[in-house]
């Protein structure tokens, strides 16, 4: 099976020599995230499968381009990396967080636009979901199964109205558990119809802030993001992260105009957890995993479940019977549980709109 990959390629030049060769960023990134793990730059060369001559060459020529250096000698610590060094890492952190998911969807639409002029027959899944650690991790599982999808991240509203109106056959989207459940389903009832529409629980997982390691400002409670010292870092409009947290603050009060940032959005929780640890802002809102991947600190806030909507018809249909099949599969469910801050226990659960949402189901009576 045809599985296509895009990777953002970062390259530096310095306009004063322009016959220069370009400085390969990604490589030296690579080098640098190795050195700053290990403190041994000979271990980081094999790591990244060069010889320990050329890691020397790629670091004398950065510090040549950028004016100073990147690696510190520390006593009984080895090579460990300067703060310009540390910007650069980030930076490309920052990059591939905020790109990966444009990039994955559109390495999809190339896979199903090949596969079809090879004359495949059998039809692509065709999955929009909110961008979420357990979503990427289906998506790797599925390619496993030899599962054909087409994966298109997206917000939580968006992919449960393309379900709506056929563009696609598996919505992904997220409502917190408890007083704020009832705003956000109706955000997808506008769409998702009970004699219409069936729900596969995939997990459950933790929502809060993120800050630095150790939290040096203090951050413990939404009240805290009006400071003026706190710089905060938002997920795009339209997303259900987003659609959650603005209901939070308006349930307490709090006007999100007198947050520093909150118009500021990125993609992905992955995103806003890089923006965090390059500096660039002092607290965000999102997934567990997200900052336990790049060495945050989490103050939970609420749980919340999500789901993938499906059409009842579907279900049992020839068609999504591969992701159907993995979606409820044990294997599936332990991946997902394995994932920080995800509660797997029901991942594979086939509900009713009544069943997931009782509070829903006593209104429409």
């Amino acid at each position: 099976m045809i599985r296509i990959s895009i990777s953002p390629h970062l390259q530096i030049r310095d306009d004063d020599s322009p016959a220069g060769e370009p400085l390969d960023v990604s490589r030296l990134v690579a080098l640098l995230g190795h050195i700053e793990t290990s403190g041994s730059i000979s271990q980081s060369a094999e790591a990244v499968a060069l010889s320990y001559r050329y890691a020397w060459g790629i670091l004398r020529d950065a510090e040549s381009l950028f004016g100073g250096p990147l690696i510190a000698k520390t006593r009984g610590r080895g090579s460990a990396l300067t703060p310009l060094a540390q910007q650069l890492v980030w930076a490309s952190k920052r990059i591939g967080a905020r790109l990966s998911p444009t990039l994955d969807s559109l390495a999809s639409e190339l896979e199903i636009e090949l596969k079809k002029l090879m004359d495949r027959t059998d039809p692509a899944v065709r999955l929009h979901a909110s961008h979420g650690f357990a979503v990427a991790a289906l998506r790797d599982f599925l390619d496993e199964q030899q599962v054909r999808h087409d994966l298109k991240y997206c917000g939580s509203v968006e992919a449960v109205a393309a379900l709506a109106e056929g563009a696609c056959d598996i919505a992904g989207f997220h409502v917190p558990v408890g007083e704020f459940e009832d705003g956000m389903v109706r955000h997808f009832t506008r769409w998702l119809k009970p004699d219409t529409h069936c729900l596969i629980h995939l997990a459950v997982r933790s929502q809060g802030l993120f800050t630095r390691m150790g939290n040096p400002l203090g951050v413990q409670t939404l009240e805290d993001l009006m400071r003026s010292e706190v710089r905060f870092v938002n997920r795009q409009i339209g997303s259900g992260t987003r659609l959650l947290l603005d209901l939070i603050l308006a349930a307490r009060g709090i006007d999100p105009a007198r947050i520093e940032g909150y118009n500021n959005g990125e993609f992905t929780h992955a995103a806003v957890a890089a923006y965090i640890g390059s500096g660039m802002a002092d607290v965000g809102f999102g997934v567990e995993t997200a900052a336990r991947r790049f060495g945050l600190e989490f103050v939970p806030v609420l749980k919340e479940r999500y789901f993938f909507a499906i059409e009842k018809r579907k279900l049992a249909s020839p068609a999504l019977a591969g992701a159907v099949g993995a979606l409820t599969s044990e294997s599936f469910r332990q991946r997902v549980n394995a994932l920080p801050g995800y509660d797997g226990s029901l991942t594979g659960t086939v509900l009713t709109l009544a069943e997931a949402f009782p509070e829903y189901r006593a209104q429409k009576r």
